[in-house]
């Protein structure tokens, strides 16, 4: 178990990671700015984002992101294969999941935690699909959706990141997680854009 705070980061790689889910509520738009700026075009990773939202979109979020970095942004669509450099937004008002031929999916079941989509179901599914070979990163919010979907890919061996609560706009979110579990990381913003760049 290794934990890292800004005083003691490092990443020492022991397995390549497929894939990046990220999930955020309020606050969460300028989290990910932090998060995604600089990222190379060439970036191999998909990123793939819940941000709570309004259920009635649509959204401008690939359009705004799509100025803030190189890697191509968009709205994730039903039954499209997941591809590298690439961050997905999922769609308001749909549950994003990732299925196991690494293909996404679309889903309207009932909202968790008064949230659709929801961080639980994207994380939860990733977890089942990648394995240890992704990673979670939990942002700031203002409830407790994704905790148990950050337990569970770490769970499943994956790599679970929590941004440090005294950073978050709204501690509630990484705070609910830490006390459900240890991730393998509490980093503040920069330190979780350095170990993207590291995970590549």
């Amino acid at each position: 178990m290794s934990h890292a705070t800004t005083s003691a980061f490092s990443y020492s790689p022991t397995r390549p990671i497929d894939a990046v889910v990220i999930g955020a509520s309020a606050g969460g738009l300028a989290a990910l700015s932090v998060l995604v700026s600089g990222l190379p075009a060439s970036f191999r990773l998909p990123l793939l984002m819940v941000q709570h939202v309004p259920p009635s979109g649509p959204t401008q979020l690939a359009e705004i992101f799509g100025r803030k970095t190189k890697l191509k942004v968009k709205e994730a669509a039903d039954k499209e294969p997941v591809c590298g450099a690439t961050l997905y937004f999922a769609a308001p008002g749909y549950h994003l999941l990732v299925e196991a031929d690494l293909t996404l999916s679309l889903s309207q079941d009932d909202a968790m935690h008064f949230s659709r989509p929801s961080i639980d179901v994207l994380f939860e599914s990733a977890a089942d699909a990648w394995g240890e070979r992704v990673a979670g990163i939990l942002l700031t919010g203002a409830n407790e959706d994704g905790a148990a979907g950050l337990e569970a890919i770490k769970r499943g061996g994956g790599i679970a990141i929590v941004q440090e609560p005294s950073e978050a706009e709204v501690q509630t979110m990484p705070l609910a997680a830490l006390q459900r579990f240890a991730p393998d990381y509490i980093l503040p913003l920069r330190d979780i854009h350095r170990l993207l760049r590291e995970l590549e």
